[in-house]
């Protein structure tokens, strides 16, 4: 294995890398069961085709899940990491776009959720600080269950440098914070839109917090203090979607 390869594991992860043109899979290591299961669920595409297929037990394959508590469900994977994406690039390819954006989210399972919601709800693409985003993890993959695999990821050095950027080319920056007074489904959520989400546990940082053109919130019951942030974006992106059908 080379510096910048490395190794996912479980079905969807595996299997969604394999069906991504882009995505190069070096080798894969599986169970005579998983094979059995690719096969027969991908009939009209030989997933398994010039790659490196290596047949293993499942304890064999425990090694791969020794470090997070995950389970491979007889699927492991090595693959190269995507090329970036070019953020600048992409705006000037479409109109009406909507980002997320992570600010300081480190989980790697929270960035991972995330990822599967934006692709699920057709988020054009997800900002995220170069330094939080953990590229290699088993984990982030696993919880994105292959959505990773469809979703432009932009890696940035500095989101507020890139709110700035993004506002200089008539994108509105939304913050989500729970002491904000205005609901997010008040928004019409037109034009170009930035959906700005803070940390786990701190939120938006003040500095940031002056990229932000507006502060929203998901308005939820006084007797709960707040979301999961992945929950939380899951709500906003699955409403923004309903509205552009």
């Amino acid at each position: 294995m080379t510096n910048s390869n490395f190794f996912i594991v479980g079905k969807h992860a595996v299997t969604e890398a394999l069906k991504n043109p882009n995505r190069k899979v070096i080798r894969v290591f599986l169970t005579e069961d998983s094979k059995k299961s690719i096969n027969r669920e991908n009939q009209d595409k030989n997933l398994l085709k010039d790659i490196k297929v290596f047949f293993k037990t499942k304890k064999e394959l425990d090694k791969y899940c020794k470090n997070e508590q995950i389970l491979h469900q007889g699927y492991v994977a090595e693959i190269e990491p995507l090329n970036n994406n070019s953020l600048k690039e992409f705006i000037k390819l479409k109109e009406n776009i909507t980002l997320a954006c992570l600010q300081d989210v480190t989980d790697p399972r929270n960035i991972g959720s995330v990822i599967r919601s934006a692709a699920s709800f057709k988020i054009d693409g997800l900002i995220i600080k170069e330094r939080s985003y953990p590229e290699t993890s088993k984990t982030m993959y696993k919880a994105s269950s292959g959505a990773i695999e469809y979703l432009n990821i932009f890696k940035v050095s500095n989101i507020n440098s890139t709110l700035k950027f993004l506002r200089e080319k008539n994108f509105w920056v939304y913050g989500f914070d729970n002491k904000s007074k205005e609901d997010f489904s008040d928004i019409s959520w037109k034009g170009n839109n930035v959906l700005l989400f803070g940390s786990e546990g701190f939120g938006l940082s003040q500095k940031t917090e002056n990229y932000v053109d507006y502060f929203v919130k998901i308005k939820i019951s006084d007797k709960v203090d707040s979301l999961n942030i992945s929950n939380s974006a899951a709500i906003v992106f699955h409403y923004i979607n309903k509205l552009k059908k």
